[in-house]
């Protein structure tokens, strides 16, 4: 009976890494960022973050074109119109069971149209929430530097109140 590790022998190439404790010049480069487009498990893939539109992805847009779209407005659009269509598949669900398929197809664009505006909405969600994360370190940094300024001025004052004595004892002392 054959026995087997419980993990596998690590790669060949930790061999490059066994001087670095001494030397940690040694290690070889890290490769260079992938650019462009690239195979992984036989699909291709791109390093550009592009959001591809609804009709490269075969997809009928729902809701206006072009740069100026008011995302609230389309969002709460495409929301009533997903209730409407539920409950309209309810009814036909109840009337006429065989005829549901269309409803769910135009409840399965709907969807796709609210995720894609809502993907477009990404970038602005990660800037916004960049700017939120560096005004609460900003923040907490005033925080620190106030309280420093605090403890520094309550260092000086007892400082100088120990002066205060120190002074006040040697002045007792001198007149012997």
């Amino acid at each position: 009976m054959a026995t087997s590790s419980a993990y596998p022998p690590p790669p060949p190439f930790y061999r490059l890494y066994k001087d670095f404790e001494k030397d940690p010049s040694s290690a070889p480069e890290p490769p260079p960022p992938i650019d462009g487009a690239y195979q992984l498990f036989g699909a291709t893939y791109t390093t550009d973050v592009v959001l591809p539109s609804l009709e490269d992805q075969g997809v009928r847009q729902l809701y206006p074109k072009g740069p100026d779209i008011d995302f609230k407005k389309e969002l709460r659009t495409l929301n009533r119109e997903l209730q409407l269509h539920i409950l309209e598949l309810a009814d036909i669900l109840v009337e006429r069971p065989s005829q549901y398929a269309r409803r769910v197809e135009d409840i399965s664009l709907i969807f796709k149209n609210l995720h894609h505006l809502l993907n477009s909405l990404r970038p602005h969600q990660a800037r916004a929430t960049l700017i939120h994360l560096l005004e609460s370190q900003i923040q907490r940094r005033k925080q620190a530097i106030e309280d420093i300024k605090q403890r520094r001025e309550e260092a000086q004052r007892l400082l100088g109140e120990s002066l205060l004595i120190i002074d006040g004892s040697q002045q007792v002392m001198t007149p012997m």
